[in-house]
């Protein structure tokens, strides 16, 4: 019984340290997501950047702002169809250029920066007339400027949505709000988050408690 108390001291704190990690492993990110629009109206997140994808005409691209925790399989969808005809139908095909509908959802306030708002309460759309060659980033920016990136290429904004930052990483307990020790880390070129560390701490001194208790009752 004496020997499983530093085991179960150490035990207790591995949990401790795994609850105190939890809010960064729960993080989101604020960000545009890129979509590619299929048959029957559905979406696909898309696999490559709009500055990289070269849509056919007749093509559906979408994007939506919003908080997502995961951008494969958590992302929120633009909030209308994919459907070409809708957007473009009314636009004649032209000799030497292709159509590409694009759907521009602003999301909805809760996902807005703080001090920001959505320019638009519905998702836009509009039929983008552009040569053959041109990529999606290219669709975009003649239909919604001002366009932002970053170094990175990352979309920041559209039509000037938002005013500022950039796939923020935000707490999920408290969305539209920073999470300082995330942040910190990003800044200093990354590192264990203040939870993780209290954690590890705290495995450290019931462990050590644990084994004090251990030997002094063998005494």
């Amino acid at each position: 019984m004496r020997r499983r108390l530093p085991a179960a001291a150490l035990a207790l704190g591995i949990a401790l340290a795994l609850l105190a990690a939890s809010p960064a492993l729960a993080a989101g990110y604020r960000y545009w997501s890129f979509w590619d629009g299929s048959a029957g109206g559905r979406w696909s997140y898309a696999t490559q950047g709009p500055s990289m994808a070269r849509p056919a005409d007749g093509a559906v691209q979408g994007f939506r702002f919003s908080v997502s925790k995961d951008a494969a399989a958590q992302a929120a969808q633009p909030r209308v169809a994919a459907d070409f005809e809708t957007v473009c139908g009314a636009t004649a095909p032209t000799e030497g250029s292709k159509r590409v509908a694009l759907v521009i959802d602003f999301g909805v306030p809760a996902d807005a920066p703080t001090g920001d708002a959505p320019p638009e309460a519905a998702p836009r759309t509009a039929c983008a007339q552009v040569a053959p060659e041109a990529t999606t980033a290219e669709a975009l920016a003649s239909v919604a400027k001002p366009l932002r990136y970053n170094s990175a290429a990352l979309l920041c904004a559209i039509s000037g949505y938002p005013t500022q930052g950039c796939g923020d990483q935000v707490a999920d307990s408290a969305a539209g709000t920073p999470a300082p020790a995330q942040s910190a880390a990003r800044e200093s070129g990354g590192g264990p988050s203040a939870g993780l560390l209290a954690g590890i701490a705290a495995v450290a001194a019931l462990a050590a408690a644990g084994v004090w208790q251990s030997r002094r009752r063998t005494r």
